[in-house]
C-alpha cells in the first residue's frame, strides 16, 4: 500500500499532505482495515464511469443524506481496489464492472456518531471503475436513489461534496 501511496503522491504532488496522513495512519494502526478500529479505518470507493467515460454513477446515501460515489468498509480486506469493485457491484447492481489503473483519489473525512458508533475517520481510497455495456442499475437499501450524471455537471455543481467535484475535475483533466 505504501508503494501505491507513493505513486499517487508522484502523480498528484499538491496532495502530499493528505498522502502523508494516509501513510501515517497505515503505519500506526495494525487494524486500520477493520471497522472495529474506532479511531478510523480504510474504505474503498469507486469513481464509477460509464463505458464511454462521459457520465458518473452517484448514489444518494441513505445514512448520510447526500450524493456520493459507491464505496464502503474494507472489513479486513487490504486490497482496496477489490473493496471498491465489490462495493460498486453491491450498491448499484451493475455487472461487468472493471477497475482501471491505480489509486484515482484519496479523501480523509469524519463520519458523524450514530447509534452505537462513535464519530471516526474514514481513510477513503478511490479507484476508477468502468461500467460494461449494461448500465441499468438497481437501488438497494443503502441509498435513496442512483443517477448517472455528466462528469462536467458534477465538476460544476457546488451543491455536491467537494471531493466529488475534485474527482470530476481530475477525470476531465486526464
Amino acid at each position: 500500500m505504501f508503494e501505491a501511496f507513493q505513486r499517487y503522491r508522484d502523480q498528484w504532488q499538491g496532495e502530499s499532505a493528505v498522502v502523508a496522513q494516509f501513510e501515517s495512519f497505515l503505519h500506526a494502526h495494525a487494524h486500520g482495515f477493520e471497522r472495529s478500529n474506532v479511531a478510523g479505518h480504510f474504505t474503498g470507493s469507486a469513481w464509477l464511469v460509464s463505458g464511454d467515460g462521459t457520465r458518473v454513477l452517484l448514489m444518494h446515501h441513505r445514512k448520510l443524506d447526500r450524493w456520493l460515489q459507491p464505496g464502503g468498509h474494507a472489513d479486513g480486506d487490504t486490497d482496496l481496489a477489490r473493496v471498491a469493485l465489490r462495493e460498486a457491484e453491491e450498491e448499484t447492481g451493475l455487472t461487468g464492472l472493471r477497475v482501471e489503473g491505480d489509486i484515482f483519489d484519496i479523501d480523509r473525512h469524519r463520519i458523524p456518531a450514530r447509534a452505537n458508533e462513535p464519530e471516526h475517520w474514514h481513510y477513503d481510497v478511490r479507484y476508477m471503475v468502468r461500467a460494461g455495456t449494461d448500465e441499468s442499475f438497481v437501488v438497494n437499501a443503502e441509498s435513496h436513489a442512483l443517477a448517472w450524471r455528466p462528469v462536467g455537471e458534477v465538476a460544476a455543481d457546488e451543491t455536491l461534496d467537494a471531493s466529488l467535484r475534485r474527482m470530476a475535475r481530475k477525470w476531465l483533466e486526464r
